[in-house]
């Protein structure tokens, strides 16, 4: 008890320390909440970015595997195309077998293939440079598809081919501005769809991809009654075949090798013959950008971490200075029995104060930025950052203030005194 005591008196002796010098606190503390602001505006600026690349990505899915014609590389300087351009494009015979082929029967194993340029019209208003997407029953289980208004396709729409949609909400506003779109009809490529469903708004992207506020899906079935579906090597939208993993899959590498001998063999190839198909995963964006952003976050960090070196500095000469005027008291204080750890406390908690304040007004700046409206890349402060700001601020602080103390708790009492 007596050492809480004498702890919680050195808390009290730091604190009023810093009151009875207000300005030179408040000097004193700029730097380390330049260096804060400095490390948690850039982790908060990367973090926003990724997380947004990561949204914009969400269309590929999520521990999905997709069958297509050419693999996904990004660490090749020169990228074989030609190697893969006389391939055979995944068809919808291989979706059926691979469907009926799988061990587990309760995996979404989707088919869809898109066709841009598209006008659409439905009264007097009208559309152009619209996707249409032709998707099988289980698509909504291997992409992100919300439905924000309506409902999905049920399974005899998808195996009868109907001439029934689920729009993008730009789609909706703009063919239906004065009503609710469902129910409603429009036409494309000389068909007549009916609305049943609009997928909820993404509004605008970082990056340029594929969007669901333009876009119209249709049941793959009516998709190929408009266009023409690419057999072989000849001509015609490409399918593409999807797989989602279950949340239990590790890296997907037992559906990986499950799939490639299901292709190998629905593609009769011998055992020596190369996989003449790609089995592309969506980890491969996901890593991509996990070491692009931990590069940049790296970089920004020791950018800050300048910023932060010379507040620490500034700390530890105050904390001198502090020492220096009040090594009379000290030595009274150690003379009525004062404890060594008692005096180190003190200095040492007051360049901790120091250093929290300042940390705690450079993560409210940062704050404050993420109160500025941004369509395009909106900031938020995340609670990891404000903890990684706020313990920084106390390593900080105890570098800075742990040899002043040192100092300050041996000195001999005698000669404190009579220091002037």
């Amino acid at each position: 008890m007596k050492a809480l005591r004498l702890t919680l008196e050195s808390f009290r002796f730091a604190w009023q320390a810093l009151k009875a010098n207000l300005l030179r606190t408040i000097l004193s503390l700029l730097g380390v909440t330049v260096g804060i602001f400095a490390i948690i505006a850039v982790f908060t600026v990367v973090d926003s970015l990724e997380a947004n690349v990561r949204q914009s990505m969400s269309f590929v899915g999520d521990k999905v595997i997709y069958v297509m014609k050419m693999p996904w590389t990004f660490d090749q300087p020169d990228y074989p195309w030609w190697k893969y351009f006389g391939r055979p494009v995944p068809t919808v015979r291989e979706y059926n077998d691979l469907r009926k082929s799988l061990s587990d029967n309760n995996r979404g194993v989707a088919v869809f293939a898109s066709a841009g340029g598209n006008t659409l019209r439905a009264g007097n208003n009208s559309m152009e440079s619209i996707a249409l997407q032709g998707v099988s029953y289980d698509f909504r289980k291997v992409s992100d598809l919300p439905i924000a208004e309506g409902r999905y396709f049920t399974q005899r729409e998808v195996e009868s081919a109907r001439n029934v949609a689920i729009i993008g909400a730009d789609i909706a506003s703009n063919l239906f501005p004065n009503s609710t779109a469902i129910g409603r009809e429009f036409k494309a490529k000389g068909q007549r769809f009916t609305v049943i469903g609009v997928v909820q708004k993404e509004g605008k992207k970082l990056i340029d991809t594929p969007s669901n506020d333009n876009n119209v899906v249709i049941p793959f079935g009516a998709f190929t009654k408009i266009f023409t579906l690419s057999t072989g090597n000849g001509f015609g939208i490409t399918p593409t075949i999807a797989v989602k993993g279950r949340e239990e899959d590790e890296g997907l590498l037992d559906l990986e090798s499950e799939m490639r001998g299901l292709m190998r063999n629905i593609r009769s190839l011998r055992p020596r013959e190369e996989d003449n198909f790609a089995l592309n995963r969506p980890e491969m964006f996901a890593n991509l950008i996990g070491k692009l952003f931990s590069i940049i976050g790296v970089a920004g960090a020791i950018i800050g971490s300048f910023a932060m070196l010379v507040g620490g500095f500034g700390i530890a000469n105050i904390m001198f200075v502090s020492v220096k005027e009040r090594t009379n008291i000290i030595g009274i204080q150690k003379s009525l029995g004062a404890k060594n750890y008692f005096v180190l406390f003190q200095f040492l908690f007051e360049a901790v104060f120091l250093c929290l304040l300042g940390g705690a007004a450079g993560i409210f700046l940062v704050w404050l930025i993420t109160l500025i409206p941004q369509e395009t890349l909106p900031l938020l402060l995340s609670w990891s950052n404000i903890s990684l700001g706020l313990t920084v601020s106390v390593v900080i602080g105890v570098l800075a203030g742990i040899i002043p103390a040192v100092l300050a708790a041996n000195l001999d009492p005698v000669i404190a005194i009579r220091a002037k």
